[in-house]
């Protein structure tokens, strides 16, 4: 399956439905957006060293995000058992969700159909998504050894809010 172009600021971003916890009710983005905004940060695949320095960043950055009232999703394709147990690598407090099936990847426009010769892993990614499900700042690198600037979104975020205060 050929990716999509990939979402830019001001579009909408796609709901999906994604597995947290066998056994527990997927997440979706349209229930999460609810209660304020989400940033989602897909990454290729847990337990490789870039993901797992990027998932300690996360992790240490993901208490000011929660206090903020930001909720904080991963995404990557692996399994939600991998995921479980890369969670605790770094104590991640925050919901590591699989898209064994590619769909949100996919529909982010973020799918790598050409990663070291795998196919349909995501690019390391982030997308801020306010709580009308309007996509308010996207970083996308075709790159994996490359990390998101955590500054940068958390500039992108404090405009946000700012923006919500003066509406």
């Amino acid at each position: 399956m050929a990716p999509s172009k990939a979402l830019s600021p001001g579009d909408l971003a796609p709901d999906f439905s994604l597995v947290h916890r066998p056994g527990e009710d997927p997440v979706r983005l349209s229930h999460e957006i609810r209660s304020g905004p989400v940033i989602l940060f897909f990454f290729p695949l847990a337990f490789s060293s870039v993901c797992t320095e990027e998932l300690c960043a996360l992790a240490e950055a993901w208490k000011g995000w929660d206090e903020a009232g930001v909720r904080v999703l991963g995404i990557s394709v692996d399994s939600p058992f991998a995921l479980a147990r890369f969670a605790q690598v770094c104590d991640a407090e925050f919901p590591l969700l699989s898209d064994f099936n590619r769909e949100a990847c996919t529909a982010f426009g973020v799918r790598n159909d050409n990663f070291y010769g795998m196919e349909g892993v995501a690019n390391r990614s982030v997308f801020l998504v306010d709580g009308a499900g309007i996509i308010r700042y996207v970083w996308i690198s075709e790159d994996a050894s490359r990390l998101p600037d955590l500054e940068e979104v958390r500039t992108a975020l404090a405009e946000l809010k700012a923006r919500a205060v003066q509406s």
